[in-house]
């Protein structure tokens, strides 16, 4: 027996052979990034980039996997990184400490991902992530706002073009027929988003976000969140990236 010996008897010996050798890269690695991560390790995923510029900080504390007293302060793609070892030590992991914007997509080479998973914020970085997939041929699952919701059973798999309710979404649809992006696999919810009780002015790592008129602006306020949503968005996220792989 094999610590993936449960998984082998879903997808037989030839699917977790596929799992083992395939390489995803993972951007963002919060709560919804970090629950991707960690189901695709346990899943026999053998490769991984994980990409982030973020520490873990008390506000993490409510949702994020990666998150403990004993991690606070510590940079969220090595206290993944750590995670991933201690589950299977066989894997292979390499960290990028930094936020991927348009200005830093050079940093990397998709070629080399057999899938890409978008959990980061930004605007302008999700549409770069999807161009960038298209032009080497990876296939690619973005998630949409998961943030101010309460209801887990409202997430959905569909084509960009297909979302509905969500403000993220339909900002990316806007962005995305605008340079012709098509097929772009996405989770989104139906819950209509709820209006924190509390407006806090803490910090948000979304930036660069572009207004109609293409300029730029921070988001002001951080969206609210719990336990039982972010994660859910990102098994279900695993779960789409393992059945793609495979086919």
């Amino acid at each position: 027996m094999n610590q993936f010996s449960r998984t082998e008897l879903l997808i037989g010996d030839e699917g977790l052979k596929k799992l083992s050798e395939s390489h995803v890269a993972v951007f963002g690695i919060g709560g919804v990034g970090g629950f991707v991560v960690e189901a695709l390790a346990r899943s026999g995923v053998g490769s991984f980039d994980l990409i982030d510029d973020d520490t873990v900080c008390l506000s993490n504390l409510n949702r994020q996997i990666i998150a403990s007293h004993s991690t606070l302060g510590k940079h969220k793609v090595d206290v993944m990184k750590d995670r991933i070892l201690d589950i299977n030590p066989e894997a292979k992991v390499n960290v990028h400490k930094c936020f991927y914007l348009p200005e830093t997509k050079s940093l990397f080479d998709f070629s080399k991902y057999d899938y890409v998973v978008d959990a980061i914020d930004t605007v302008a970085g999700k549409i770069q992530l999807m161009i960038q997939a298209k032009e080497s041929g990876t296939k690619i699952i973005s998630c949409m706002g998961a943030g101010n919701k309460m209801d887990p059973t409202k997430f959905q798999v569909a084509d960009i073009s297909q979302t509905s309710v969500c403000p993220l979404a339909r900002v990316m649809r806007q962005e995305c027929k605008k340079r012709g992006i098509e097929n772009v696999k996405v989770l989104f919810s139906t819950e209509k988003p709820i209006v924190p009780t509390n407006i806090n002015s803490e910090p948000s790592a979304e930036k660069n976000v572009p207004e109609e008129n293409g300029a730029h602006k921070a988001k002001k306020n951080v969206p609210g969140s719990i336990a039982f949503v972010p994660s859910v968005a990102g098994l279900i996220i695993a779960g789409e990236v393992i059945k793609d792989l495979i086919k």
